[in-house]
This record gives structure tokens, C-alpha cells and sequence, in this order.
């Protein structure tokens, strides 16, 4: 068994290849530590929580139902309303407390411009409540057209 040479000229080439045997090594005594201390992490407290009856809050918010026909006129809950007096009335409705609902119901052949309109008008006063009403008995949209 030698370790050494007599003749330099005639050496070993040097070994390239990764020796993994010491990560495995650190792999498996980590895989180790988990599977110890994964049962301490799933660990619960039995908690008795108080039981408590609550009512739900009955005080519903007014609504004002806003409509627009196809031609474009405005109705304030079923009163027509001229298109100069919806920016008041809006900015009353925005100031009163709790605020009101505004719900806008668009007849199918107006105009967006007209629906547009009238939603950036309850923004700019306040109104941040804004629902559309649909008639659910309508009939249901073709495709292919």
C-alpha cells in the first residue's frame, strides 16, 4: 500500500466527482428533526367560547328608486325630475344620515350615455349606495346575433 510516488512525472489525475454523502447525511437528520417536531406545530388549545344571542340590525337605510325611461327622462320615486334638479336632490339625499340606497332602474333602450350620466351625478354628490334593478320575468338574451 503506497501513498506516494517515486516519479512525479507519472500522477494520478485529480478526482472531479461530488461527494453528496455528507448533504445526504444533513438531509436525513433534518428529515429526522421534522418528523419529530411536525406534531408540536398541529398542537391545538381547547377553548369553551361564550355563547352570545345577537338580533340582526333591523334599521334599514331609506331607498330612493331613481328611473330612467328609453327616452331619457329622470323619475325621483315615480315623480318626473328635471335633469338640472337631480344634482340637489342627490347632494340632500347624500347629507341625510343613515345615507340612502339609490336604486336606478334603466329601461332597456336607453342610452348608456344617459345611465352614465346619472351614476358619475350620485359619485360627484356623495352617494356611495348604488344598486340597478332588473326585471327577472325578462327574456333571456339570444346569442349569435
Amino acid at each position: 500500500m503506497s501513498f506516494g510516488t517515486f516519479n512525479h512525472h507519472r500522477q494520478q489525475p485529480l478526482m472531479a466527482d461530488i461527494n453528496v454523502t455528507p448533504m445526504v447525511d444533513v438531509m436525513l437528520v433534518l428529515l429526522v428533526i421534522f418528523i419529530i417536531a411536525a406534531p408540536m406545530f398541529t398542537h391545538a388549545i381547547k377553548l369553551e367560547l361564550p355563547r352570545a344571542q345577537a338580533g340582526s340590525a333591523q334599521h334599514q337605510a331609506a331607498t330612493v328608486t331613481l328611473s330612467i325611461d328609453a327616452k331619457g327622462r329622470i323619475f325621483w320615486d315615480d315623480e318626473p325630475l328635471a335633469p338640472p334638479d337631480l344634482a340637489a336632490r342627490l347632494a340632500q339625499a347624500a347629507a341625510s344620515a343613515p345615507q340612502p340606497e339609490l336604486q336606478l332602474r334603466a329601461d332597456k333602450e336607453t342610452r348608456y350615455e344617459v345611465v352614465a350620466q346619472v351614476m358619475a351625478a350620485a359619485q360627484s354628490n356623495g352617494l356611495t349606495r348604488l344598486s340597478f334593478v332588473t326585471d327577472p320575468a325578462a327574456a333571456p338574451i339570444k346569442e349569435g346575433k
